[in-house]
């Protein structure tokens, strides 16, 4: 049987991760309270912001701008999108 979270994204109960995201108190309390399908959005979410912002992950403070991200995208008002973003839809 899978593991039941109440997802804060969703604001129900889901399907939640099988382990943390990552180290630390913010991969436990993702693990906690998002779920599967919530994770799933934010890999795309971050994948957006690291082709925006041309993160190089290797670079400390990268991980810093995906931990704020993250922080917001579950937890507060939401990921801010960077300015110069055009949805591919849009793009000419």
């Amino acid at each position: 049987m899978p593991r039941m979270v109440h997802c804060v994204k969703f604001n129900r109960e889901m399907e939640g991760l099988d382990e943390p995201p990552q180290p630390g108190d913010l991969g436990q309390r993702i693990y906690e309270n998002v779920s599967k399908q919530a994770w799933r959005m934010w890999v795309q979410q971050q994948i957006m912001i690291i082709n925006e912002y041309r993160l190089n992950l290797a670079d400390p403070n990268a991980s810093k701008v995906l931990d704020q991200a993250m922080e917001q995208f579950f937890f507060g008002e939401g990921s801010v999108l960077p300015p110069e973003f055009v949805p591919p839809s849009q793009k000419k």
